[in-house]
């Protein structure tokens, strides 16, 4: 871990300022800022931390590489990160999980029937950081990728679960009864139902990020790696 203390630094910045703000001291901060006060200091915090993240990031060592990108790695890895484009751009339609909820969310939520990306995860976009990143160590299974990818993973999904606590406490029975009717891990046998629209646009999402791998020098990316 020698040479890695400000990137592991970094990443607990970022964690725990999210956690605080989302859970503790959401409310108090609220009460003394308002509503559009407090998002204005949340956003802030984290796009100064997670900054401070990528700065570290890219003044840490570049580890030893643990094992090779073989074809079989990449195939694999860029299942994973096509899941995770289509995961997040279901999750960019009507999801309860988004902060803020509206007074009325609880109602609305009690007659909800899942569909789209939520017959599959009720956290779609979590899991999409979270597939993102296990591809992406895949192929690049060195220290400085486990501490600040993993950061994010750990924030993906402890953040989902700590969203399920949230949820239930203001909530109440209507996410219960929602929690009831989707899942937490994603049940992938459920895909072929979310419509040819969200598996077009993750399949568009997948095919530009993977091209615009090209300007951070990452020529072989994805798809590219066998077409490019």
């Amino acid at each position: 871990m020698e040479g890695y203390a400000h990137l592991v630094t970094a990443c607990a910045a970022f964690i725990g300022t999210h956690f605080l703000m989302s859970h503790p001291l959401r409310a108090p901060m609220v009460e003394r800022l308002g509503a559009n006060g407090f998002l204005g200091v949340y956003s802030l915090v984290s796009l100064a931390t997670f900054g401070w993240m990528i700065w570290a990031f890219r003044q840490a060592p570049t580890g030893e590489t643990l094992w090779p990108a073989t074809d079989a790695i990449w195939i694999i890895a860029s299942i994973l990160t096509l899941l995770a484009a289509i995961f997040y751009c279901g999750s960019m339609i009507r999801n309860p999980a988004m902060p803020n909820p509206s007074p009325d969310a609880g109602a609305a939520l009690a007659a909800k029937v899942p569909n789209g990306m939520f017959l599959v995860t009720r956290h779609p976009m979590m899991w999409s950081f979270a597939l993102w990143g296990v591809g992406h160590i895949l192929v690049a299974p060195r220290m400085d990728n486990f501490i600040f990818i993993g950061a994010i993973i750990f924030m993906a999904l402890v953040g989902s679960w700590a969203q399920d606590v949230k949820k239930r406490a203001t909530l109440g029975d209507a996410w219960r009864a929602w929690e009831g009717r989707t899942a937490f891990v994603p049940r992938l046998s459920q895909l072929p139902r979310i419509g040819w629209r969200l598996w077009l646009a993750g399949i568009a999402l997948w095919l530009f990020a993977t091209w615009a791998h090209n300007f951070f020098g990452a020529y072989d990316a994805g798809i590219l790696r066998w077409i490019g």
